[in-house]
């Protein structure tokens, strides 16, 4: 079976879902609260990259052979280019964050990440050494497919909701149920797909996206501390920071319109893996501070 049928309506159905929490107050966050909204793009866009670049660059000092196939190196920086995503307004309430702040983020990286996302994984691609693999990045039809995918499914979410509140509010309520199960179909057929790599790489892609996801969340309460945020903010950005889009970096890799080699989604795979048992221990640690309160 191939990923890209499956991937294709995940990735979808999760940006059509975040259109329908969107309202027109959402986008005049950043004029309200800049603070905290222009903070958490900072580290959405600009530190997350730089973060994952740092330790793929500390790896292959080490000689690490993760950092030996450019497919992984590939990879890696896709999931770091790939912000957001409706999971994490989710995770948000759950840690009892602003989740208005959530949303806002997500949805104003999703839209920046159009333009950020090829202009990044270009500078990787003519920065890895790719010695007799033959690969390139299409730009234009990266651009193309992440208008497709994403733009028109937040934009008719959004605009439903505008006009339907009711109807947009009963189809969300089925939607994010539906997320979790889709996402852990993906992991499960894509797992049997390439099992003997998954396993053979697992302790050391698995432990690279664990640093990797304590490093960006460490740099979100950072963020928030030193702007003396609310603890509802600052729980947010750690979320909002440390948690990617896998879907997004899973379709990207598996497209026959850009890379078309599922060994590049491998590390989005052990991503969202990491990233959820991660998150939900931070879920849990902050219900237990936030009772004690």
């Amino acid at each position: 079976m191939n990923t890209i049928f499956i991937v294709l309506p995940i990735l979808t159905l999760l940006m059509f879902d975040l259109g329908l929490t969107l309202k027109p107050q959402d986008f005049r966050l950043i004029a309200e609260r800049p603070k905290p909204v222009l903070a958490g793009l900072a580290g959405q866009i600009i530190l997350l990259p730089l973060i994952a670049w740092g330790i793929i660059q500390l790896l292959s000092l080490t000689a690490n052979p993760l950092t030996a196939n450019p497919f992984f190196v590939i990879g890696i920086m896709l999931v770091a280019c790939s912000p957001g995503g409706s999971s994490s307004n989710v995770f948000s309430m759950l840690a009892k964050g602003d989740v208005a702040l959530s949303v806002t983020l997500t949805a104003f990286s999703s839209l920046i990440t159009l333009f950020t996302l090829p202009l990044i994984m270009a500078w990787v691609m003519s920065s890895v050494e790719f010695s007799d693999v033959d690969i390139h990045l299409p730009v234009g039809k990266l651009l193309m497919q992440n208008i497709v995918l994403m733009v028109v499914p937040i934009s008719i979410g959004f605009v439903l909701n505008l006009f339907r509140e009711s109807a947009a509010a009963k189809i969300h309520n089925v939607l994010k149920r539906i997320a979790m199960p889709a996402l852990v179909l993906l992991v499960t057929v894509f797992f049997f797909q390439h099992k003997q790599t998954i396993v053979a790489e697992f302790a050391s892609l698995g432990l690279m996206m664990s640093v990797l996801i304590l490093a960006c969340t460490g740099c979100g309460a950072l963020l928030a501390w030193l702007l003396r945020l609310s603890g509802k903010e600052r729980r947010t950005l750690v979320i909002e920071i440390g948690m990617q889009n896998a879907a997004q970096a899973i379709t990207i890799a598996c497209s026959p319109l850009i890379f078309n080699n599922e060994i590049i989604a491998i590390p989005a795979i052990i991503y969202a893996l990491m990233m959820n048992l991660i998150l939900l221990a931070y879920v849990g640690l902050t219900k237990i501070r936030t009772e004690k309160h």
